[in-house]
This record gives C-alpha cells, sequence and structure tokens, in this order.
C-alpha cells in the first residue's frame, strides 16, 4: 500500500475510535490491531498518540467543512442559509453512530497543559466562526464588521449548545430550541 493510503487508513481508524470510544479509552495498540498494520508502521507515520489525535481532528474537520458549506450553500439565500446551519445539525443527529462535537469530546478529555491539541481545537472553532460570518455577511449583513462578529458568535455559540446539549440528552429538542433561538435573533 502506497505511504499515503496506509497513512489515511491510520487516521480513519483512529477517527472512528477516537470519536466512538473517547480519546483516552482509545490506545495505540488498539488503533494498531484495527488497522490491521504493525506497530512499527504506525509509528512510521506518527511520532505519538498526540499526533495522532491532531490529524484526527483535522479529518473530521475538513469532512466538516465541506460537507456544511455544500449543505448551506444548497438552501434558499437569505435567513435560511443560517437556518440551514441547524438542519444540518438535524442530520448529523440523525447518523446511527452520532456523539457530539469530536473537538468538544476531545477538548473534554485531555489535560489543560496540553496546549498542542487544545490550540488546534480553537483554531478550528475561530474558522467556524468565520464562517458563520461569512453567510451572516452574505445573507444578514448588519453593514458593521462588529456587528456580523458579534452575531456570528451568537448563532456559534447556539449551535455549539445544542450539539451538546443533543448529546447530552439523546434528543433533537436542543437542536430545535436553538434554531428557535436563531429565528428569534434574526427576527
Amino acid at each position: 500500500m502506497k505511504h499515503s493510503l496506509v497513512r489515511q487508513h491510520i487516521i480513519e481508524t483512529a477517527s472512528n475510535l477516537f470519536y466512538r470510544n473517547g480519546y483516552n479509552l482509545t490506545g495505540i495498540n488498539e488503533i494498531i490491531k484495527e488497522a490491521g498494520i504493525a506497530k512499527a508502521t504506525l509509528y512510521n507515520h506518527f511520532a505519538s498518540k498526540e499526533d495522532i489525535c491532531l490529524a484526527y481532528l483535522n479529518y473530521r474537520n475538513e469532512t466538516f467543512k465541506t460537507d456544511i458549506k455544500s449543505f448551506v450553500d444548497n438552501a434558499k439565500e437569505g435567513k435560511d442559509q443560517l437556518f440551514a446551519l441547524f438542519h444540518f445539525l438535524q442530520e448529523f443527529f440523525d447518523q446511527k453512530d452520532f456523539n457530539g462535537c469530536w473537538c468538544l469530546n476531545t477538548v473534554a478529555e485531555i489535560p489543560q497543559k496540553n496546549q498542542k491539541i487544545r490550540k488546534e481545537i480553537q483554531k478550528q472553532k475561530e474558522e467556524f466562526i468565520l464562517f458563520i460570518k461569512g453567510i451572516v455577511e452574505k445573507n444578514y449583513n448588519q453593514n458593521s464588521d462588529q456587528k456580523n462578529e458579534a452575531l456570528a458568535k451568537q448563532i456559534y455559540l447556539l449551535y455549539e449548545s445544542s450539539i451538546s446539549e443533543s448529546k447530552l440528552h439523546q434528543n433533537k429538542w436542543p437542536i430545535h430550541a436553538g434554531l428557535s433561538l436563531c429565528e428569534k435573533i434574526l427576527s
């Protein structure tokens, strides 16, 4: 197997395990066994479990960004594109392996001193806020960069709390409540 294909196979295997079982409960040996590779092969591609975690976070984030952008772009222009964030979340919840936000799950498990993973998660969340801000500017422009950013952050907080609480309660009501609050903010 080509070097890049093996690396991708390791990332996808670790991604499934980290997302399903958590970062702390997934060991290197479990990743090796599940991927069907030798220990040397894993360490040929990744120096540490932390490096695998960073690859996992990036893999999930790239997939997420592609999927949510496509979903939002397919919604009717205007407020519907902002509401589409929550409709996307409803579909995400309906997936059989839904386990909440991979970033929030991971950050809850790592020690506070692990700045490498924490900074990666913060970077991804800041990119998401900028994505939402772009939707706001296109569809609900406040004619002020500060106001657009403030609105984007409010919608971001609604989205993040919706995903966290839907995981906790194993129910869609937090997503519906988040959408309802978003509609009130934009009315």
